[in-house]
């Protein structure tokens, strides 16, 4: 990869995070991409209080403030359902690519034993039909690329039968998109965001539309 293929002023990458945080923790993959010449915008939602519908609006109408003839997204776990809903309902955007970080988009075994429960299902909140496989099929609108984790630290660790393998939260079978491109990274699904092999290959992908194939995960 040439210094000319990632220094595109024109540019820009929406960062969208996952159910239950609201942006901060992707400070240090916003400072990489940063480095690596893009303009880097934070989209926050309210991902137990709004259902998908809700906040795809509100990503779109957070769009309208973003510069760059060229706008990627950057994805973790449910921010990767918000992206495609979006691009679903609002599908007249600027060119761009997407990369998702453990996002269940086939969806969540996880999230669909957690909302069994009372309790944890308040707190998964008006997300859980999104992350249960509630959501339109992939049409290949654009270039995709899913990363997952393989690190199985989380509340997964819980749940004897969650596949393997797993970053502890998603498995990585939940994380494949048919046409998308895939790779693997030795990450939980926090982990994902603090990686610095998982920012080489979101910088990778958004710069060729595809991950590197040939070095170690």
């Amino acid at each position: 990869m040439t210094s000319d293929s990632i220094l595109k002023p024109s540019a820009s990458v929406v960062l969208v995070h996952g159910l239950w945080m609201k942006g901060p923790e992707m400070m240090l993959l916003r400072r990489r991409l940063l480095k690596a010449g893009f303009r880097v915008y934070q989209f926050s939602y309210r991902s137990v209080a709004c259902d998908l519908n809700h906040n795809a609006r509100q990503l779109n109408h957070f769009l309208e403030r973003v510069e760059g003839e060229r706008v990627h997204y950057v994805a973790h776990s449910l921010g990767g359902l918000v992206v495609r809903r979006m691009l679903h309902d609002f599908p007249e955007q600027r060119p761009g690519r997407i990369v998702t970080l453990g996002t269940p988009h086939t969806g969540s075994y996880v999230a669909d034993r957690l909302g069994r429960n009372g309790l944890f299902r308040r707190m998964l909140g008006r997300s859980l039909p999104a992350l249960s496989g509630e959501l339109s099929p992939w049409e290949g609108q654009r270039e995709l690329g899913s990363i997952a984790g393989y690190l199985p630290v989380g509340v997964g660790m819980l749940m004897h039968d969650l596949p393997k393998p797993n970053d502890g939260t998603v498995a990585v079978n939940e994380t494949f998109l048919e046409g998308g491109d895939h790779a693997l990274v030795k990450a939980s699904h926090m982990g994902l965001l603090f990686s610095r092999r998982t920012a080489e290959q979101v910088i990778a992908f958004l710069c060729e539309g595809r991950f590197r194939k040939n070095e170690q995960q």
